[in-house]
């Protein structure tokens, strides 16, 4: 969703034991980075249900969003104002389906390796590192933060 010129997105780290899932974009424009999986937030669809959909459309897994890690505003490298809401989750169902032409690849490492290797090619790398430092330092805030009761 865009909001006054801003592109609003989510994405999610999918947690496994100590591996978390990434994805190697397919569109055009992004071709071969990766990334967590994530889009933009549709027009009536709050935060949390855009995070759900995204993992869905583009992994085919169902997720349960465990925690925030917090939120990244950013220019990125198409040139767009962003923020991003992002989330960790886990995988509750469904089964690897890349969304083939958005996803070309896949992948579960230990987030030592993401910044260690230096063939993976990031969207928008220094979101992606300051995501992963904070994925190594602990850093989780209660989903209660996007949905106050």
């Amino acid at each position: 969703m865009t909001e006054n010129g801003i592109v609003l997105v989510v994405s999610v780290t999918l947690v496994q034991g100590d591996q978390v899932f990434l994805i190697q974009e397919n569109k055009p424009s992004v071709r071969d980075t990766w990334n967590f999986p994530g889009g933009r937030i549709e027009p009536g669809e709050t935060m949390l249900e855009a995070a759900i959909r995204e993992v869905k459309e583009e992994t085919g897994y169902e997720v349960q969003l465990t925690g925030t890690t917090g939120v990244y505003p950013f220019l990125s490298s198409l040139n767009y104002h962003v923020v991003m809401f992002h989330f960790t989750g886990i995988v509750t169902g469904g089964s690897l389906e890349l969304g083939a032409d958005e996803i070309k690849d896949c992948r579960w490492v230990t987030l030592p390796d993401i910044l260690a290797d230096d063939s993976m090619i990031f969207r928008d790398a220094e979101v992606m590192r300051r995501i992963v430092e904070n994925l190594e330092k602990g850093v989780q805030h209660p989903l209660a933060l996007f949905h106050p009761s």
